[in-house]
């Protein structure tokens, strides 16, 4: 079946995080982005498309700092509350009845529901189509010990994986032999 090309990304279930910055005056600021990546090793850097209009990216421009948290399947219900376009400086993260955790490297809050996080600080943007993508240099990753094993543990953490629109995804734990 031939699908028109502008809805390419529902062919691909991606693994959605919730990206938290915090505004000039402190007030938390949260959303879900399932256009995501690492994209470098040394530095370490990783990646979010934003939409240009976002509040994140308001608040990235601002502070030059983000958290990247990724989030299990017990968040999905959250995930349409945090996505809201809610007021400028409302914090989406009281909103969806999530807790703040103080990061330990950037101003910007960490979602403590989360199983990991990665603290980022701005290190280029770039506009391409109708998004930003903003690459951040990746100073701090810390993740729960119980979802770690030297990689994540897939079937512990259940990332949630976003389709399209209201469709969600968990991953199967599978490990492949290598050749």
């Amino acid at each position: 079946m031939e699908i028109d090309p502008v809805n390419f990304y529902k062919l691909n279930a991606r693994c959605c995080v919730v990206v938290s910055t915090a505004s000039p005056r402190g007030i938390s600021n949260a959303a879900p982005f399932s256009f995501n990546t690492p994209i470098s090793f040394s530095p370490p850097i990783f990646a979010i498309a934003c939409n240009p209009g976002h509040d994140t990216w308001r608040n990235i421009q601002a502070t030059k700092e983000f958290v990247i948290n990724f989030v299990g399947e017990e968040l999905g219900e959250k995930m349409h509350i945090l996505e809201k376009d809610f007021p400028y400086e409302v914090s989406e993260i009281s909103e969806a009845g999530l807790t703040e955790m103080p990061s330990k490297k950037v101003k910007a809050p960490r979602i403590a529901e989360a199983y990991a996080w990665l603290e980022c600080k701005l290190y280029d943007a770039k506009e391409l189509g109708d998004h930003v993508l903003i690459a951040g240099e990746v100073l701090l990753a810390e993740v729960r010990d119980e979802y770690y094993d030297r990689v994540i543990n897939v079937a512990k953490a259940k990332p949630l994986l976003h389709i399209s629109g209201p469709y969600f995804g968990i991953p199967l734990a599978k490990k492949f032999k290598r050749a």
